[in-house]
């Protein structure tokens, strides 16, 4: 079955946007995942459809009304099965790897797109949503998020990608950053190509690219390199 993707916005024009080319683009022709949008402004209120109010306590800004967010989540978990609810927010779980894995795993996931100061809580904790951080800084809507949490996941699942060895080698992969990658021609602006990678020796090989991969992350990446210290003793 193809995985499903299901995204409840505001602006359902903006999907599948760049998920319609490329890999992403292609595994979508090929029907190995399906994207569906559901418009929020459906299930607005009154004669201009209206989906926020003023938040209660004051402050600035709107708020996604509790009834009509229940409304469209109601609509879309009537049409799925068990699919997760993921709310792309910044106060979410950090997104990683890992949880992009667990997800390609699954028949799919939907995502509702928040917009203005959010939706009501009172939906978060009434539908069990997951929330998901895709770094801390703040968007204009969860739309860029969940296209970006939806590639990151695409590209797993199986038939999108030519090569398995690809996904195993990338970032993150093993918990560290990639090592360099370099191509011909061999020798550019007076920069070479190091030796070890025109030798010929795969073992040697292996060994520099585990090297400059744990190198890279020690340098660049502290957080991750504490991480994966504790998984090599």
């Amino acid at each position: 079955m193809s995985w499903q993707a299901h995204y409840i916005t505001l602006f359902p024009d903006m999907f599948p946007g760049p998920l319609g080319a490329s890999l992403a683009g292609r595994a979508q022709e090929a029907g190995i995942w399906q994207c569906q949008t559901h418009a929020l402004r459906d299930h607005g209120l009154g004669k201009h459809k209206n989906v926020d109010d003023t938040p209660s306590g004051g402050g600035a800004g709107m708020v996604l009304r509790a009834d009509v967010a229940a409304a469209a989540i109601e609509k879309v978990q009537a049409q799925t099965h068990n699919l997760p609810l993921i709310l792309p927010s910044p106060r979410g779980q950090v997104f990683d790897q890992a949880m992009a894995q667990q997800l390609a795993q699954g028949p799919g996931a939907i995502f509702f797109c928040n917009r203005f100061e959010g939706v009501d809580e009172r939906v978060i904790e009434a539908f069990d949503v997951r929330e998901v951080s895709i770094g801390d800084y703040i968007l204009s809507g969860g739309e860029p998020a969940a296209l970006a949490i939806s590639d990151a996941i695409i590209r797993l699942l199986p038939g999108v990608m030519g090569s398995a060895q690809s996904s195993e080698e990338e970032s993150f992969a093993n918990g560290l950053l990639e090592y360099p990658q370099y191509t011909r021609p061999n020798s550019w602006q007076g920069a070479e190509i190091p030796d070890v990678l025109v030798s010929g020796d795969h073992q040697k090989i292996a060994q520099w690219r585990a090297e400059k991969s744990a190198e890279i992350t020690r340098k660049r990446r502290p957080d991750l390199w504490a991480k994966y210290l504790p998984t090599k003793k």
